[in-house]
């Protein structure tokens, strides 16, 4: 079998990790993190090829994790696809000012989500 990407879904929502991971599992090696710092120790031991960054988040914020993320410049070239429901213009300059590649607001359409991750991973590459 050949070496699939790997992804990293962040997200505290359980109902939003699930989903993620039963739409891209038959493509990709889905990984699941619930908190930000649970998100920070996945970026050490799995190295994904993408993550999926959810904003609101009990213990750190997406954009906290972010920030983290981009202090160790062996993580800093992952690229991040922002998936939350914030719709603020706001929220989406600030993912992009913190080098996110992609911002997706929930409930997203699944192709969609696909169609950005296969992007980004091919422009990463």
């Amino acid at each position: 079998m050949e070496n699939r990407k790997v992804v990293l879904v962040v997200d505290d929502s359980s109902v939003s990790l699930q989903v993620c991971k039963g739409l891209l599992s038959g493509e990709y090696d889905v990984r699941l993190a619930k908190s930000g710092k649970m998100a920070l120790v996945a970026l050490v031991r799995v190295r994904p090829d993408i993550i999926l960054l959810d904003i609101e988040m009990p213990d750190m914020t997406g954009f906290e994790v972010m920030e983290e993320k981009n202090k160790d410049l062996s993580l800093k070239g992952i690229p991040v696809i922002f998936v939350t429901s914030h719709t603020s213009g706001q929220f989406v300059i600030k993912a992009m000012g913190q080098g996110a590649v992609d911002y997706i607001v929930k409930p997203f359409v699944p192709e969609v989500l696909r169609t950005k991750i296969k992007k980004a991973l091919k422009a990463g590459s």
